[in-house]
């Protein structure tokens, strides 16, 4: 669960640090004092999209680091990737530069943004304020589905089979229409796959040929100079190693009438000992090295045919190798593609792939839409639609990369009305409490420990915000719940309570956030219920929702 968030210098926040508990808490504050600031900053730590605007005016670098407790699943997950930390704890920090370049942290070890969302992900599950709206397209309302029946992975596999089985469907389409065109170009590339063939071009090749061409028509010069070099040094009258070691014998001489000429030993040292190193080197390098005009020949023989081959191609020598494989992979996609036996066969069998992965989800979807039905149907009628009933339908559709259903909702406000499209029937506050009623049951079949519920119950009020609260609570008896809210009777249900307070310090706006007491509590609910001017009765009224 989230145990702390650290803030400095984040869009109209200069220093904040916070420690949150287990439970529901909530955060609460007058529209626009910053309250869904936290979860965006929240969500930037754990890798949404970063720019210069989230970098507070006149500061150079947004700082933002969120803390987390883990179980063995995500530290199983940080050792595998080389992110482990202090045991039972992990550190989300994201830096964000005032010309918008970011850095990625996680327990002080730099990540990429895709970390840090795989970890967000597991870590923290959004619900936001426009939830509701989502519900009203199709493609929305099959998200929702798919997220209560956890068919994620089933999905990714299935967008796979359809690409691959469309893909060869193009590619017969394709066929088809140019059978001719196709003909030609496959005898061209026959034709230059033959003529590289011959060649035969190995991945660098070239550059090895070049050094060995250099080093084989200069044989004579190195070797007479390595000669002569060796002498110089050992040789030769008055040879260097000879004169080192007079120079180093007049040095020690000299040491011992001054201990300070001590490191010039040492450095003169040195020198004579690399100095018989350097000619022994050369000496060998002399005796060895031989004239081979056979194999100077031949290596110019075989830089020639590659010069020849790359004028041909029009390429460099180094590219053919990787030009030759090139063509033969076209040569034999072509090949494969003018055998319509075999396409048609891929093709089938990976339709078939597709149709029983397709199936695999259909079947999770309508189990997943039964369970859902009845469960939002009996949480709407404990928020204020008594009689209500919600209905998930599923039909046939077009094969697609979401599989083979079309997802409607549909819902009947009363006893006894006939179920309708979600869109055609549904108020914006019927909306908002079957977005919570799905939320709640989606959460309950998500393992993330921490839920947070951006302004979720908008367009609820009265008793029904009180059912909400209970709602939260409840989800907070097994996992940590943060809401963002307006309603004094869902922040009165809460184990904590933030308060969320834009003021003016100098020449500039600033958010503070504050935990409250009981008392301060109480005056909080106070002003949510009656708004600015806060009275005894209001008052009276905040400490009958704390109980």
């Amino acid at each position: 669960m989230l145990t702390a968030l650290r803030l400095r210098d984040f869009v109209i926040v200069e220093a904040i640090d916070l420690e949150f508990g287990p439970g529901f808490s909530v955060l609460s504050g007058e529209t626009g004092a910053g309250k869904s600031i936290l979860i965006d900053a929240l969500g930037l730590a754990l890798g949404a999209r970063a720019d210069q605007s989230v970098v507070r005016e006149g500061a150079s670098r947004a700082d933002i680091t969120a803390s987390f407790s883990i179980d063995a699943r995500l530290e199983t997950w940080l050792d595998e990737h080389e992110l482990a930390g202090d045991p039972g704890t992990v550190l989300a920090r994201r830096l964000v530069d005032a010309d918008g370049r970011s850095r990625a942290l996680i327990n002080g070890h730099p990540a990429t943004a895709a970390q840090l969302r795989e970890l967000g992900e597991m870590l923290v599950e959004v619900h936001g304020q426009h939830a509701s709206q989502a519900m009203l397209r199709t493609d929305g309302q099959r998200a929702l589905l798919d997220r209560y029946a956890g068919v994620a992975t089933e999905l990714a596999a299935l967008a796979q089979a359809h690409a691959r089985w469309r893909g060869i469907e193009r590619e017969i389409e394709q066929i088809e229409g140019g059978e001719r065109e196709m003909a030609l170009e496959r005898d061209r590339l026959s034709w230059q796959v033959d003529e590289l063939s011959r060649v035969a071009p190995i991945e660098g090749e070239w550059d090895a040929l070049e050094q060995e061409q250099k080093r084989l028509a200069h044989a004579a010069t190195l070797i007479d100079g390595s000669r002569v070099i060796a002498d110089a040094l050992s040789e030769a009258d008055g040879a260097v190693c000879s004169q080192l070691q007079q120079l180093l014998q007049r040095l020690r001489n000299l040491a011992a009438l001054d201990e300070r000429l001590r490191p010039a030993i040492e450095m003169l040292e040195s020198a004579s000992i690399q100095a018989d190193e350097a000619a022994s080197a050369l000496s060998n390098y002399a005796e060895r090295g031989e004239l081979d005009p056979e194999r100077l020949a031949s290596v110019e023989q075989r830089i020639g045919m590659l010069f020849a081959a790359g004028r041909k191609f029009r390429l460099a020598p180094a590219q053919l190798p990787g030009e030759l494989e090139t063509l033969r992979n076209r040569l034999s996609s072509l090949t494969r593609a003018v055998d319509p036996e075999a396409l048609a066969k891929q093709r089938d069998e990976a339709r078939a792939d597709y149709d029983q992965l397709a199936a695999t989800i259909s079947a999770r979807r309508a189990k997943a839409a039964t369970t859902l039905s009845k469960g939002v149907s009996q949480r709407i009628g404990r928020m204020g639609m008594q009689g209500g009933r919600f209905e998930i339908i599923l039909e046939r559709g077009d094969p697609g990369a979401h599989g083979i259903d079309r997802v409607e909702f549909r819902v009947a406000g009363h006893a006894g009305a006939t179920p309708r499209a979600l869109g055609k029937v549904a108020s914006g506050g019927e909306l908002s409490r079957i977005s919570l009623a799905i939320s709640e049951l989606a959460a309950q079949a998500n393992p993330v420990p921490t839920l947070i519920f951006d302004e979720a119950d908008a367009g609820v009020g009265g008793a029904v915000a009180e059912v909400v609260g209970e709602l939260m609570r409840r989800l907070g008896e097994d996992r940590q719940v943060l809401c963002v809210t307006h309603l004094p009777q869902v922040a009165a249900k809460a184990n904590e309570h933030f308060s969320v307070a834009k003021v003016q310090q100098a020449d500039r706006t600033t958010s503070l956030i504050e935990h409250l007491d009981r008392n301060r509590r109480i005056e909080e609910i106070a002003r949510m219920l009656g708004g600015k001017e806060i009275t005894a009765t209001t008052r009276k009224h905040a400490r009958e929702l704390l109980g």
